[in-house]
């Protein structure tokens, strides 16, 4: 493994907001001290460590999951520190230089280099299939904003690995959740890379519903681009954070 330890400020973008749970009086409603990070821009940093040790190859076949194991808040400094482990390299987002009482990963993300074929959808409630053009905050330029520096996506016009888990949080708020909601972990796939300002067509089922700590939903999401999936995700949120407890 040559990946290499990465450091950023944690930010919201300002389409967050249409989520409560990522500004303070949202965050405080649901018993936070202050707005939550999204959690598809903490996987955008958990990313950067893999892009610049493998670069395009990971964003065409690569993949693996990630989990959110405690709040990102805004402003916090994370360090994004990868290790070795079997097959897989894991990056633990870690704030505070890991001391003290952040010694524990914020977020964790298993990343493997090659992902797989895609997976078959799962039987379930089908939600409305969408057409997404991949620009703006769907595009190449989502990690850049967010603090992602790398140039790849850029310089080669591809979209960045983090807007496959924003459209699956897309679905979420638009045809799932409840109010304020938390993205909790997904299983995210590269089949093939994605090129800026294309149109994905966008799929979804909500495959279980469950409560732990709040009520949560099961998705299996699927985007096609050009009759090709280039992405498929096993995507998990608590979609009423008004539920969550301890």
């Amino acid at each position: 493994m040559t990946a290499e330890m990465w450091a950023v400020i944690a930010q919201n973008l300002p389409e967050h907001a249409r989520n409560p749970i990522h500004t303070d009086a949202g965050a405080q409603a649901a018993g936070f001290p202050r707005a939550l990070v999204a959690g598809v821009t903490t996987y955008a940093y958990l990313t950067h460590p893999i892009v610049a040790d493998e670069g395009a190859a990971w964003l065409r076949h690569g993949g693996g999951e990630v989990r959110f194991r405690s709040p990102v808040f805004e402003h916090d400094a994370l360090c994004l520190v990868p290790r070795v482990d079997g097959a897989a390299t894991v990056v633990d987002a870690m704030v505070g230089g890991g001391v003290g009482d952040d010694s524990r990963p914020r977020a964790t993300f298993r990343a493997v280099s090659r992902a797989g074929a895609p997976p078959a959808m799962r039987s379930g409630e089908a939600l409305r299939t969408r057409e997404i053009r991949l620009e703006g905050e769907w595009g190449a330029e989502y990690g850049l904003r967010a603090g992602d520096d790398l140039p790849i996506y850029r310089e080669l016009g591809l979209v960045h690995p983090a807007v496959w888990p924003a459209l699956a949080n897309h679905v979420v708020h638009t045809d799932v959740a409840r109010g304020a909601w938390i993205h909790t972990r997904s299983i995210v796939r590269h089949h093939a890379s994605a090129r800026d300002g294309a149109l994905a067509l966008v799929s979804a089922v909500v495959v279980e519903r469950f409560h732990r700590g709040g009520d949560r939903a099961v998705l299996d999401v699927r985007i096609d681009v050009d009759g090709i999936t280039v992405a498929s995700l096993e995507h998990e949120a608590i979609v009423d954070a008004g539920t969550r407890t301890t």
